[in-house]
């Protein structure tokens, strides 16, 4: 009997040693898997940074995109806008502004026994321009006038105001004094503008304190 405890105390011992291995073992293991688990965390955390931070500047640069994109498209419109008419001027102190402008056709019929009819192949066009001092003291004498008719494809027409006297209004007021704030004063003249011309202006033109002109869209039929 004995010789058998003697015997057992090695396997005892053997057991021990294993029992307490085999803990150390699940221990290292459980270390170990949480190691694992903490860096498969970590780049799941990584990840969905990256992802966040890609998705916000893919944002970004597409509503730049069509910030631009609207931006061209809304200047391209404006540049293909027609140029709206232009009727009422200033050009320093005077104010000019179309008051009416009427195809006669290609007869100018004399109210008068000597003056014969005034014809043409073409039409004559009667514009009337209203000249307003919008300064503080009165214009010079012929401080402004009318110039030319010019067409969309720049062909210029002038005033026949000789050819014409007997058919313009008298007093001929174009060029007159013009007062501080006074209704504006009509300056009435004529020409004779060919019949294919089309987009017509007339041009209104300010001697004082330095030459300069403008031109104002006409209405016509």
């Amino acid at each position: 009997m004995v010789l058998l405890r003697k015997n057992q105390r090695p396997d005892a011992q053997l057991m021990i040693v294993r029992i307490l291995h085999s803990k150390d073992t699940m221990i290292k293991n459980s270390s170990q898997t949480g190691q694992i688990s903490r860096v498969i965390l970590i780049l799941a955390g990584v990840v969905l940074i990256i992802t966040i931070i890609v998705f916000i500047a893919i944002r970004i640069t597409s509503t730049k995109k069509t910030d631009t994109t609207e931006k061209s498209q809304t200047i391209t419109e404006i540049e293909n806008e027609s140029p709206k008419p232009v009727y009422d001027q200033t050009i320093g102190d005077i104010r000019f502004v179309l008051q009416s402008s009427v195809n006669l056709g290609g007869v100018l019929k004399s109210t008068i026994a000597y003056q014969q009819d005034l014809t043409t192949t073409e039409r004559f066009i009667k514009v009337t321009i209203g000249a307003q001092n919008k300064g503080k003291s009165e214009t010079a004498l012929s401080a402004w006038e009318l110039g030319n008719i010019i067409d969309s494809q720049g062909r210029s027409f002038i005033a026949i105001t000789n050819k014409a006297f007997y058919f313009l209004p008298k007093p001929d007021l174009c060029g007159v004094i013009l007062k501080p704030e006074f209704t504006p004063v009509p300056c009435i003249r004529i020409y004779e503008v060919s019949k294919k011309s089309e987009g017509l202006k007339i041009e209104v033109i300010s001697k004082s304190p330095k030459v300069a002109k403008v031109a104002l869209d006409l209405i016509l039929p």
